[in-house]
């Protein structure tokens, strides 16, 4: 009797109080809705984790993934479109680290994502360490650099992320134009079990390509310490590969609009996720938002302008889903592209970019939401929409905890809070709905088209 109760309540989602209570009773209607049904968006997003695996782009996983989010958009009723979309094909392969002077120990490490491999035999070299602002020189030559930045603290912690995140971006590439063999990354986190993060890493043209590996916070502030007491050297060995551009698509359903059908207000999220754990924060909260969100609205009747959810494919390591989407669609009157990709905490802000006309019109709705408004906005995705002047917005949920998961073995679904989900799918729905229906004419994109 005891196991029966300990295996259900580790099958059941966790449970927290609403934080999210919105006080305009429009807005409190639609959260107070997706609430009542926040069983349904929990079983989608652990179908969706459970059901297709990780979903990096070529993988199998992204193929199932893409039936099972097209099985819903039919499912609620929904006109739903696969378009293709071709992707990067990246294969993870093995890693190993091992430090080798002054000791031999077994570290663990992750390639990082688009990464070159080792020769077969690996790297051994020494270990230079690039602190924060250190500028990199020729003491670099022949060794590997490990790049040991700290993500700052504070909420939201996405506004720290940008400044973590440029050692593993563009590192591998500064790191070898001063002739270094291989660059450790310290994980862009700012709490940590021994957990790697990985994540994407891009090469300048005409630099060479070294491999790019990631280390866990403790490893990295170990290593540092080794390296200021004397030398270190350390063995990588990695056989990440790329095997040939794979097929893939953006999901696409729609509610057509009554009055104003050619006018598209886009909700979207990014359906890949990288090769470890099972993306249920990034993005598979985000893609449940735009699902029940579009599930919702349909419910609802046909709003005054058409209504379009977009799945995208590739965004983690490459964004040619957006990419695709902008070559095949960004003619289109898009009244505004908002986007889920930060996980499925409480709702507490957006974030909108724009025209000064584009703010005027949507600011006072963005207030009614009871929810904070900064002044930058939108995400990855629709980024080539709001480049060509789409009104562009990102839902901004609690993150304090999302990067402790964020793109490693741990971003799992029994991660996400149901409540939370379901108040994510609440206010999107509220958001889409508003400016759906907005009287008037709303202002739209005045930049170049495709």
């Amino acid at each position: 009797m005891l196991l029966a109760v300990v295996l259900l309540s580790l099958a059941s989602p966790q449970e927290d109080p609403r934080t999210y209570q919105p006080a305009d009773p429009g807005w409190a209607e639609w959260v107070d809705a997706a609430v009542a049904r926040k069983d349904r968006a929990w079983a989608r997003l652990a179908e969706l984790c459970d059901g297709a695996g990780h979903r990096l782009a070529g993988s199998e996983g992204q193929v199932r993934a893409e039936q099972i989010v097209k099985a819903w958009l039919e499912a609620d009723g929904h006109p739903t479109r696969m378009e293709p979309v071709t992707v990067p094909n990246w294969k993870r392969g093995e890693a190993s680290l091992v430090l080798s002077a002054p000791y031999v120990q077994v570290l663990p490490v992750l390639a990082l994502g688009g990464s070159v491999a080792t020769p077969s035999k690996g790297i051994e070299a020494g270990v230079v360490v690039a602190h924060a602002g250190a500028p990199l020189g020729p003491h670099a030559q022949g060794k590997i650099v490990l790049f040991n930045q700290p993500m700052a603290e504070g909420v939201p912690t996405i506004d720290r992320y940008g400044d973590g995140v440029q050692d593993r971006a563009s590192g591998a590439s500064r790191a070898a134009a001063h002739g270094a063999v291989a660059v450790l990354v310290r994980s862009v986190t700012t709490r940590s079990l021994g957990t790697v993060h990985t994540g994407g890493t891009w090469y300048e043209p005409g630099k060479p390509h070294i491999p790019a590996a990631s280390v866990s916070v403790e490893t990295a502030e170990m290593l540092s310490r080794l390296v200021a007491r004397g030398e270190v050297r350390v063995k990588l060995s990695m056989s990440p590969r790329y095997e040939a551009d794979a097929q893939a698509y953006n999901v696409v359903g729609e509610v057509l609009g009554g009055e104003l059908p050619s006018e598209i207000v886009l909700i979207g999220a990014h359906l890949d996720s990288w090769d470890l754990g099972q993306g249920a924060h990034d993005d598979g909260a985000g893609v449940v938002h735009v699902v029940e969100a579009l599930r919702a609205i349909r419910a609802r009747g046909a709003p005054r302008r058409t209504v379009r959810a977009v799945l995208f494919a590739n965004e983690e390591n490459g964004l040619r889903g957006g990419k695709a989407y902008f070559a095949a669609h960004g003619a289109e009157q898009h009244v505004a592209a908002i986007e889920s990709d930060l996980g499925g905490g409480s709702p507490r802000g957006w974030g909108a970019s724009g025209a000064p006309a584009q703010r005027t019109w949507i600011n006072p709705i963005l207030a009614s939401s009871s929810m904070w408004i900064r002044d930058d906005g939108g995400g990855a995705d629709i980024s080539p929409l709001v480049e060509a002047g789409v009104l562009g917005v990102g839902l901004i949920p609690d993150d304090e905890h999302y990067f402790d998961f964020h793109h490693t073995w741990a971003d799992t679904v029994d991660k996400v809070d149901a409540t939370a989900l379901a108040e994510g799918v609440g206010a999107l729905a509220a958001l889409t709905w508003s400016l759906a229906n907005a009287p008037g004419t709303a202002p739209l994109p005045v930049g170049p088209g495709p």
